[in-house]
């Protein structure tokens, strides 16, 4: 019998079949991603700027960028509030919150779930700029949480001077719970129920069942999840811009807000691009960090 060799034509061309299905995709990804990285970083050695003298021609600068910005005390402080922002409303907010929210709507009725999962919902179908707006009216000078320690006789505090990176920190994790909780509320329902019930009869407390059952069980979703509202927490820009500015000072500025002032305040675009980069490079090194976790 004959068969069709693999050198044929027809073979070839049901070899290179998948390309066209994924061309779409490739294209979509090379002109949306990967054109408007390299072209950021070709931007990142210029000195591209909207007004003056450099708005006129473009001219390549080298290395100017990066020095200048690892000489500026203001990006050293910008990754640390980066940081503490991010731990604070993501990495511990968000995540530890999210997963005591699901865990205490587990086996719960379904009236108490629709309820406790709307209003935890709330917080994350809302814009960003209107959850900034409420918080801001929220812990503002004659704000609700003012009228709140007033009626107990206690003194009215500037939220947003005294304590600011708090205050956005707790308007984050109001504003992104939501997407934790039903993360780990799906992982949760699928902890197999017959080990536990073993646990229980061999004497485990709930405790013992949650430390050495329910969380090495979930662990990869726990990794994965950790992952997605870091890069996710890692771009915030309009909650903070909205609800303080970046100030008083510049006691919550992240790379975002130092980024955007550069770029589109000072009209440094050649600079703020170079910033944009280092924010990029501390997505990827978190990413690369959850990725071994997870393997692990």
């Amino acid at each position: 019998m004959g068969g069709i060799s693999a050198s044929s034509p027809q073979l070839q061309r049901r070899n290179w079949t998948w390309l066209y299905f994924l061309l779409p995709s490739i294209v979509i990804m090379l002109l949306f991603f990967i054109y408007p990285i390299l072209l950021t970083f070709f931007y990142s050695f210029t000195n591209l700027a909207l007004t003056g003298e450099a708005a006129k021609e473009l001219k390549f600068v080298g290395l100017d960028n990066y020095t200048r910005m690892f000489q500026d005390p203001t990006v050293r402080i910008s990754i640390w509030n980066t940081l503490v922002f991010l731990i604070g409303s993501a990495v511990i907010g968000q995540q530890v919150l999210g997963f005591l929210i699901a865990l205490l709507m587990k086996h719960k009725n379904k009236t108490f779930r629709r309820v406790i999962g709307t209003v935890v919902l709330a917080g994350w179908v809302t814009p960003e700029i209107v959850c900034a707006l409420c918080l801001y009216s929220f812990f503002g000078d004659e704000g609700t949480l003012n009228a709140i320690i007033s009626f107990f006789g206690i003194s009215p505090v500037t939220w947003l001077f005294t304590v600011p990176m708090l205050t956005v920190i707790l308007a984050n994790i109001w504003h992104g719970t939501a997407f934790s909780m039903l993360v780990f509320q799906a992982a949760l329902d699928d902890v197999p129920s017959e080990i536990e019930e073993a646990a229980v009869v061999d004497g485990a407390s709930k405790l013992q069942i949650l430390l050495r059952i329910t969380i090495p069980y979930i662990r990869e979703t726990i990794t994965t999840n950790a992952m997605l509202v870091t890069l996710q927490t890692l771009g915030v820009f309009g909650l903070i811009y909205a609800m303080t500015g970046g100030g008083p000072g510049t006691k919550t500025t992240t790379l975002p807000i130092f980024m955007y002032n550069q770029a589109f305040v000072n009209y440094q675009l050649g600079y703020g691009t170079a910033i944009s980069l280092l924010l990029l490079l501390l997505g990827i090194v978190l990413s690369l960090f959850y990725i071994r976790s997870f393997k692990k």
